[in-house]
């Protein structure tokens, strides 16, 4: 016989945590009964009783949301939402979520929001190099950013180097106005767009005017040896083979690297990607790890995520369509 499932009580100390715990009329109590259909969720003044198959597993969502309200954290849908999907994957919400990286430009603390980012910076900080893969939205690059910020406030290295292919040098920059780092800007700017998000413009500019930080396009690190930096190489699906191996082979003394990409979105010509077969090439080495983020990852608007994973169906089908005609 299958032992029945025991019931679950959570006391949450306090009524201003229970107002926030349950949200307005009750918004994420509902949430959390949908997620949770199967068991039913019972709030007693300050208890809440959870009975049902899953009763042990709500019971622990709702104290590691007291915790988060508790440490200072404010709920809101997103972050409910979230808490959900990594309990069915059995991560702590308390961990993930009060993991602060830094202080941003204004104060704000930069955390990683999901499971996958968590296991993303963990990486970075475990690891020579970390390869952060995955689909538009899910931080690679921000995050990236703040390790580098971090890195270099608190004197682990001396300088950090953002570059990232420019795929279309042999096209369109011609056509640009300015000298070759005005032609080049276009390609750099969401890495400029990080980094002011950590240190402001002001501060970003004075980084750059001391060479603390420098920006530039991925043919510039041929020749170059890379010691006491943080590298980070974004974009690196429209990165050549051959590009990734130089670049690779730059890494001098006291440096730390983290290569970004999306192989959904390669632009490099002939589809020579950097990143296909990469990690079975590079598998096994110390001190470098792959972390792939997934759609669950995306923490941009709601409909960004609907968006990648409605692409993601849509090349399975044609993957499975095209498996069909040649079997």
């Amino acid at each position: 016989m299958t032992a029945l499932a025991k019931p679950y009580s959570v006391v949450v100390p306090g009524a201003h945590l229970m107002a926030a715990l349950v949200g307005q009329r009750d918004a994420y109590l509902r949430m959390i009964e949908v997620a949770f259909a199967d068991s039913s969720v019972v709030v007693r003044g300050n208890e809440i009783h959870v009975d049902g198959p899953q009763a042990e597993a709500a019971g622990h969502l709702f104290e590691e949301l007291v915790v988060l309200l508790q440490q200072g954290q404010h709920l809101d849908e997103h972050t409910v939402r979230r808490s959900i999907d990594m309990m069915r994957d059995n991560e702590r919400p308390s961990r993930v979520l009060t993991d602060e990286i830094m202080r941003g430009a204004k104060g704000k603390p930069i955390r990683p929001k999901t499971a996958g980012q968590k296991r993303y910076v963990d990486a970075i900080r475990n690891n020579v190099i970390t390869f952060g893969l995955g689909p538009a939205g899910t931080g690679k690059s921000w995050l990236a950013v703040a390790m580098a910020v971090h890195a270099l406030q608190t004197k682990k290295v001396q300088r950090i180097i953002l570059t990232r292919p420019a795929v279309e040098a042999g096209e369109r920059l011609g056509f640009l106005p300015g000298d070759l780092m005005a032609k080049i800007d276009p390609y750099l700017r969401p890495l400029y767009d990080a980094l002011y998000d950590m240190v402001e413009l002001e501060g970003a500019q004075k980084l750059l005017e001391r060479q603390a930080v420098e920006v530039a396009p991925l043919a510039f690190m041929r020749g170059r040896t890379l010691n006491d930096s943080f590298i980070i190489l974004d974009e690196a699906q429209n990165a050549t083979p051959e590009q990734m191996k130089m670049f690779l082979t730059r890494i001098g003394f006291g440096s730390q690297v983290v290569v970004t990409g999306d192989t959904t979105q390669i632009d490099v010509p002939d589809g020579r990607s950097s990143l296909i077969g990469l990690e079975r090439t590079l598998s096994g080495i110390e001190g470098l790890a792959f972390v792939h983020l997934k759609t669950g990852d995306v923490v941009r608007h709601r409909i960004v995520a609907d968006i990648v994973a409605a692409y993601e169906r849509s090349d399975e089908a044609k993957a499975a369509a095209q498996g069909g005609r040649r079997g």
